[in-house]
């Protein structure tokens, strides 16, 4: 079964990513992926206050990841897997790929703020001609009957 990866963060865009991936994997029979990275650079404190920053990290994404997969059950009937991994989110994304061979799709939102579509987008299509997966973009400011009409 083929699988779209989309990364899972606090951003606006993320939710449009997640509904592309979504109604993709619904009218194609695939399945969905959801990538949730946390960065320990921004936990460069003491062990064990660094211990409870990833605690409460992923207690958000686990939270999050719930709003996102029940509507994907409920709605789309697609049953999304979710995995979180630690380190740089692009790295992490190309290891998840190599992994994972049923991957066949990386899907991001892009930013509609004035300072450019975001840094993951930017970094994942710098290198697009080398990755081993068509990555699609999704608009931040698309809405939901859009983005159900063109999947």
């Amino acid at each position: 079964m083929r699988k779209f990866l989309v990364v899972l963060d606090d951003s606006r865009e993320c939710l449009n990513a997640m509904r592309y991936a979504a109604f993709r994997a619904s009218h194609t029979g695939g399945g969905v992926v959801i990538l949730a990275v946390i960065n320990h650079e921004d936990m460069q404190h003491f062990m064990g206050v660094a211990d409870l920053m990833r605690s409460e990290a992923l207690e958000r994404i686990e939270a999050h990841y719930e709003v996102f997969a029940k509507w994907m059950r409920d709605r789309q009937g697609v049953h999304p897997e979710l995995v979180v991994r630690d380190g740089d989110a692009s790295a992490e994304i190309l290891k998840l790929v190599e992994e994972d061979t049923d991957i066949g799709i990386l899907v991001l939102g892009a930013s509609i703020e004035k300072g450019g579509p975001g840094p993951l987008v930017t970094q994942m299509s710098r290198n697009a001609g080398t990755l081993p997966i068509p990555v699609t973009i999704v608009p931040g400011d698309l809405s939901k009957e859009r983005l159900e009409a063109i999947t």
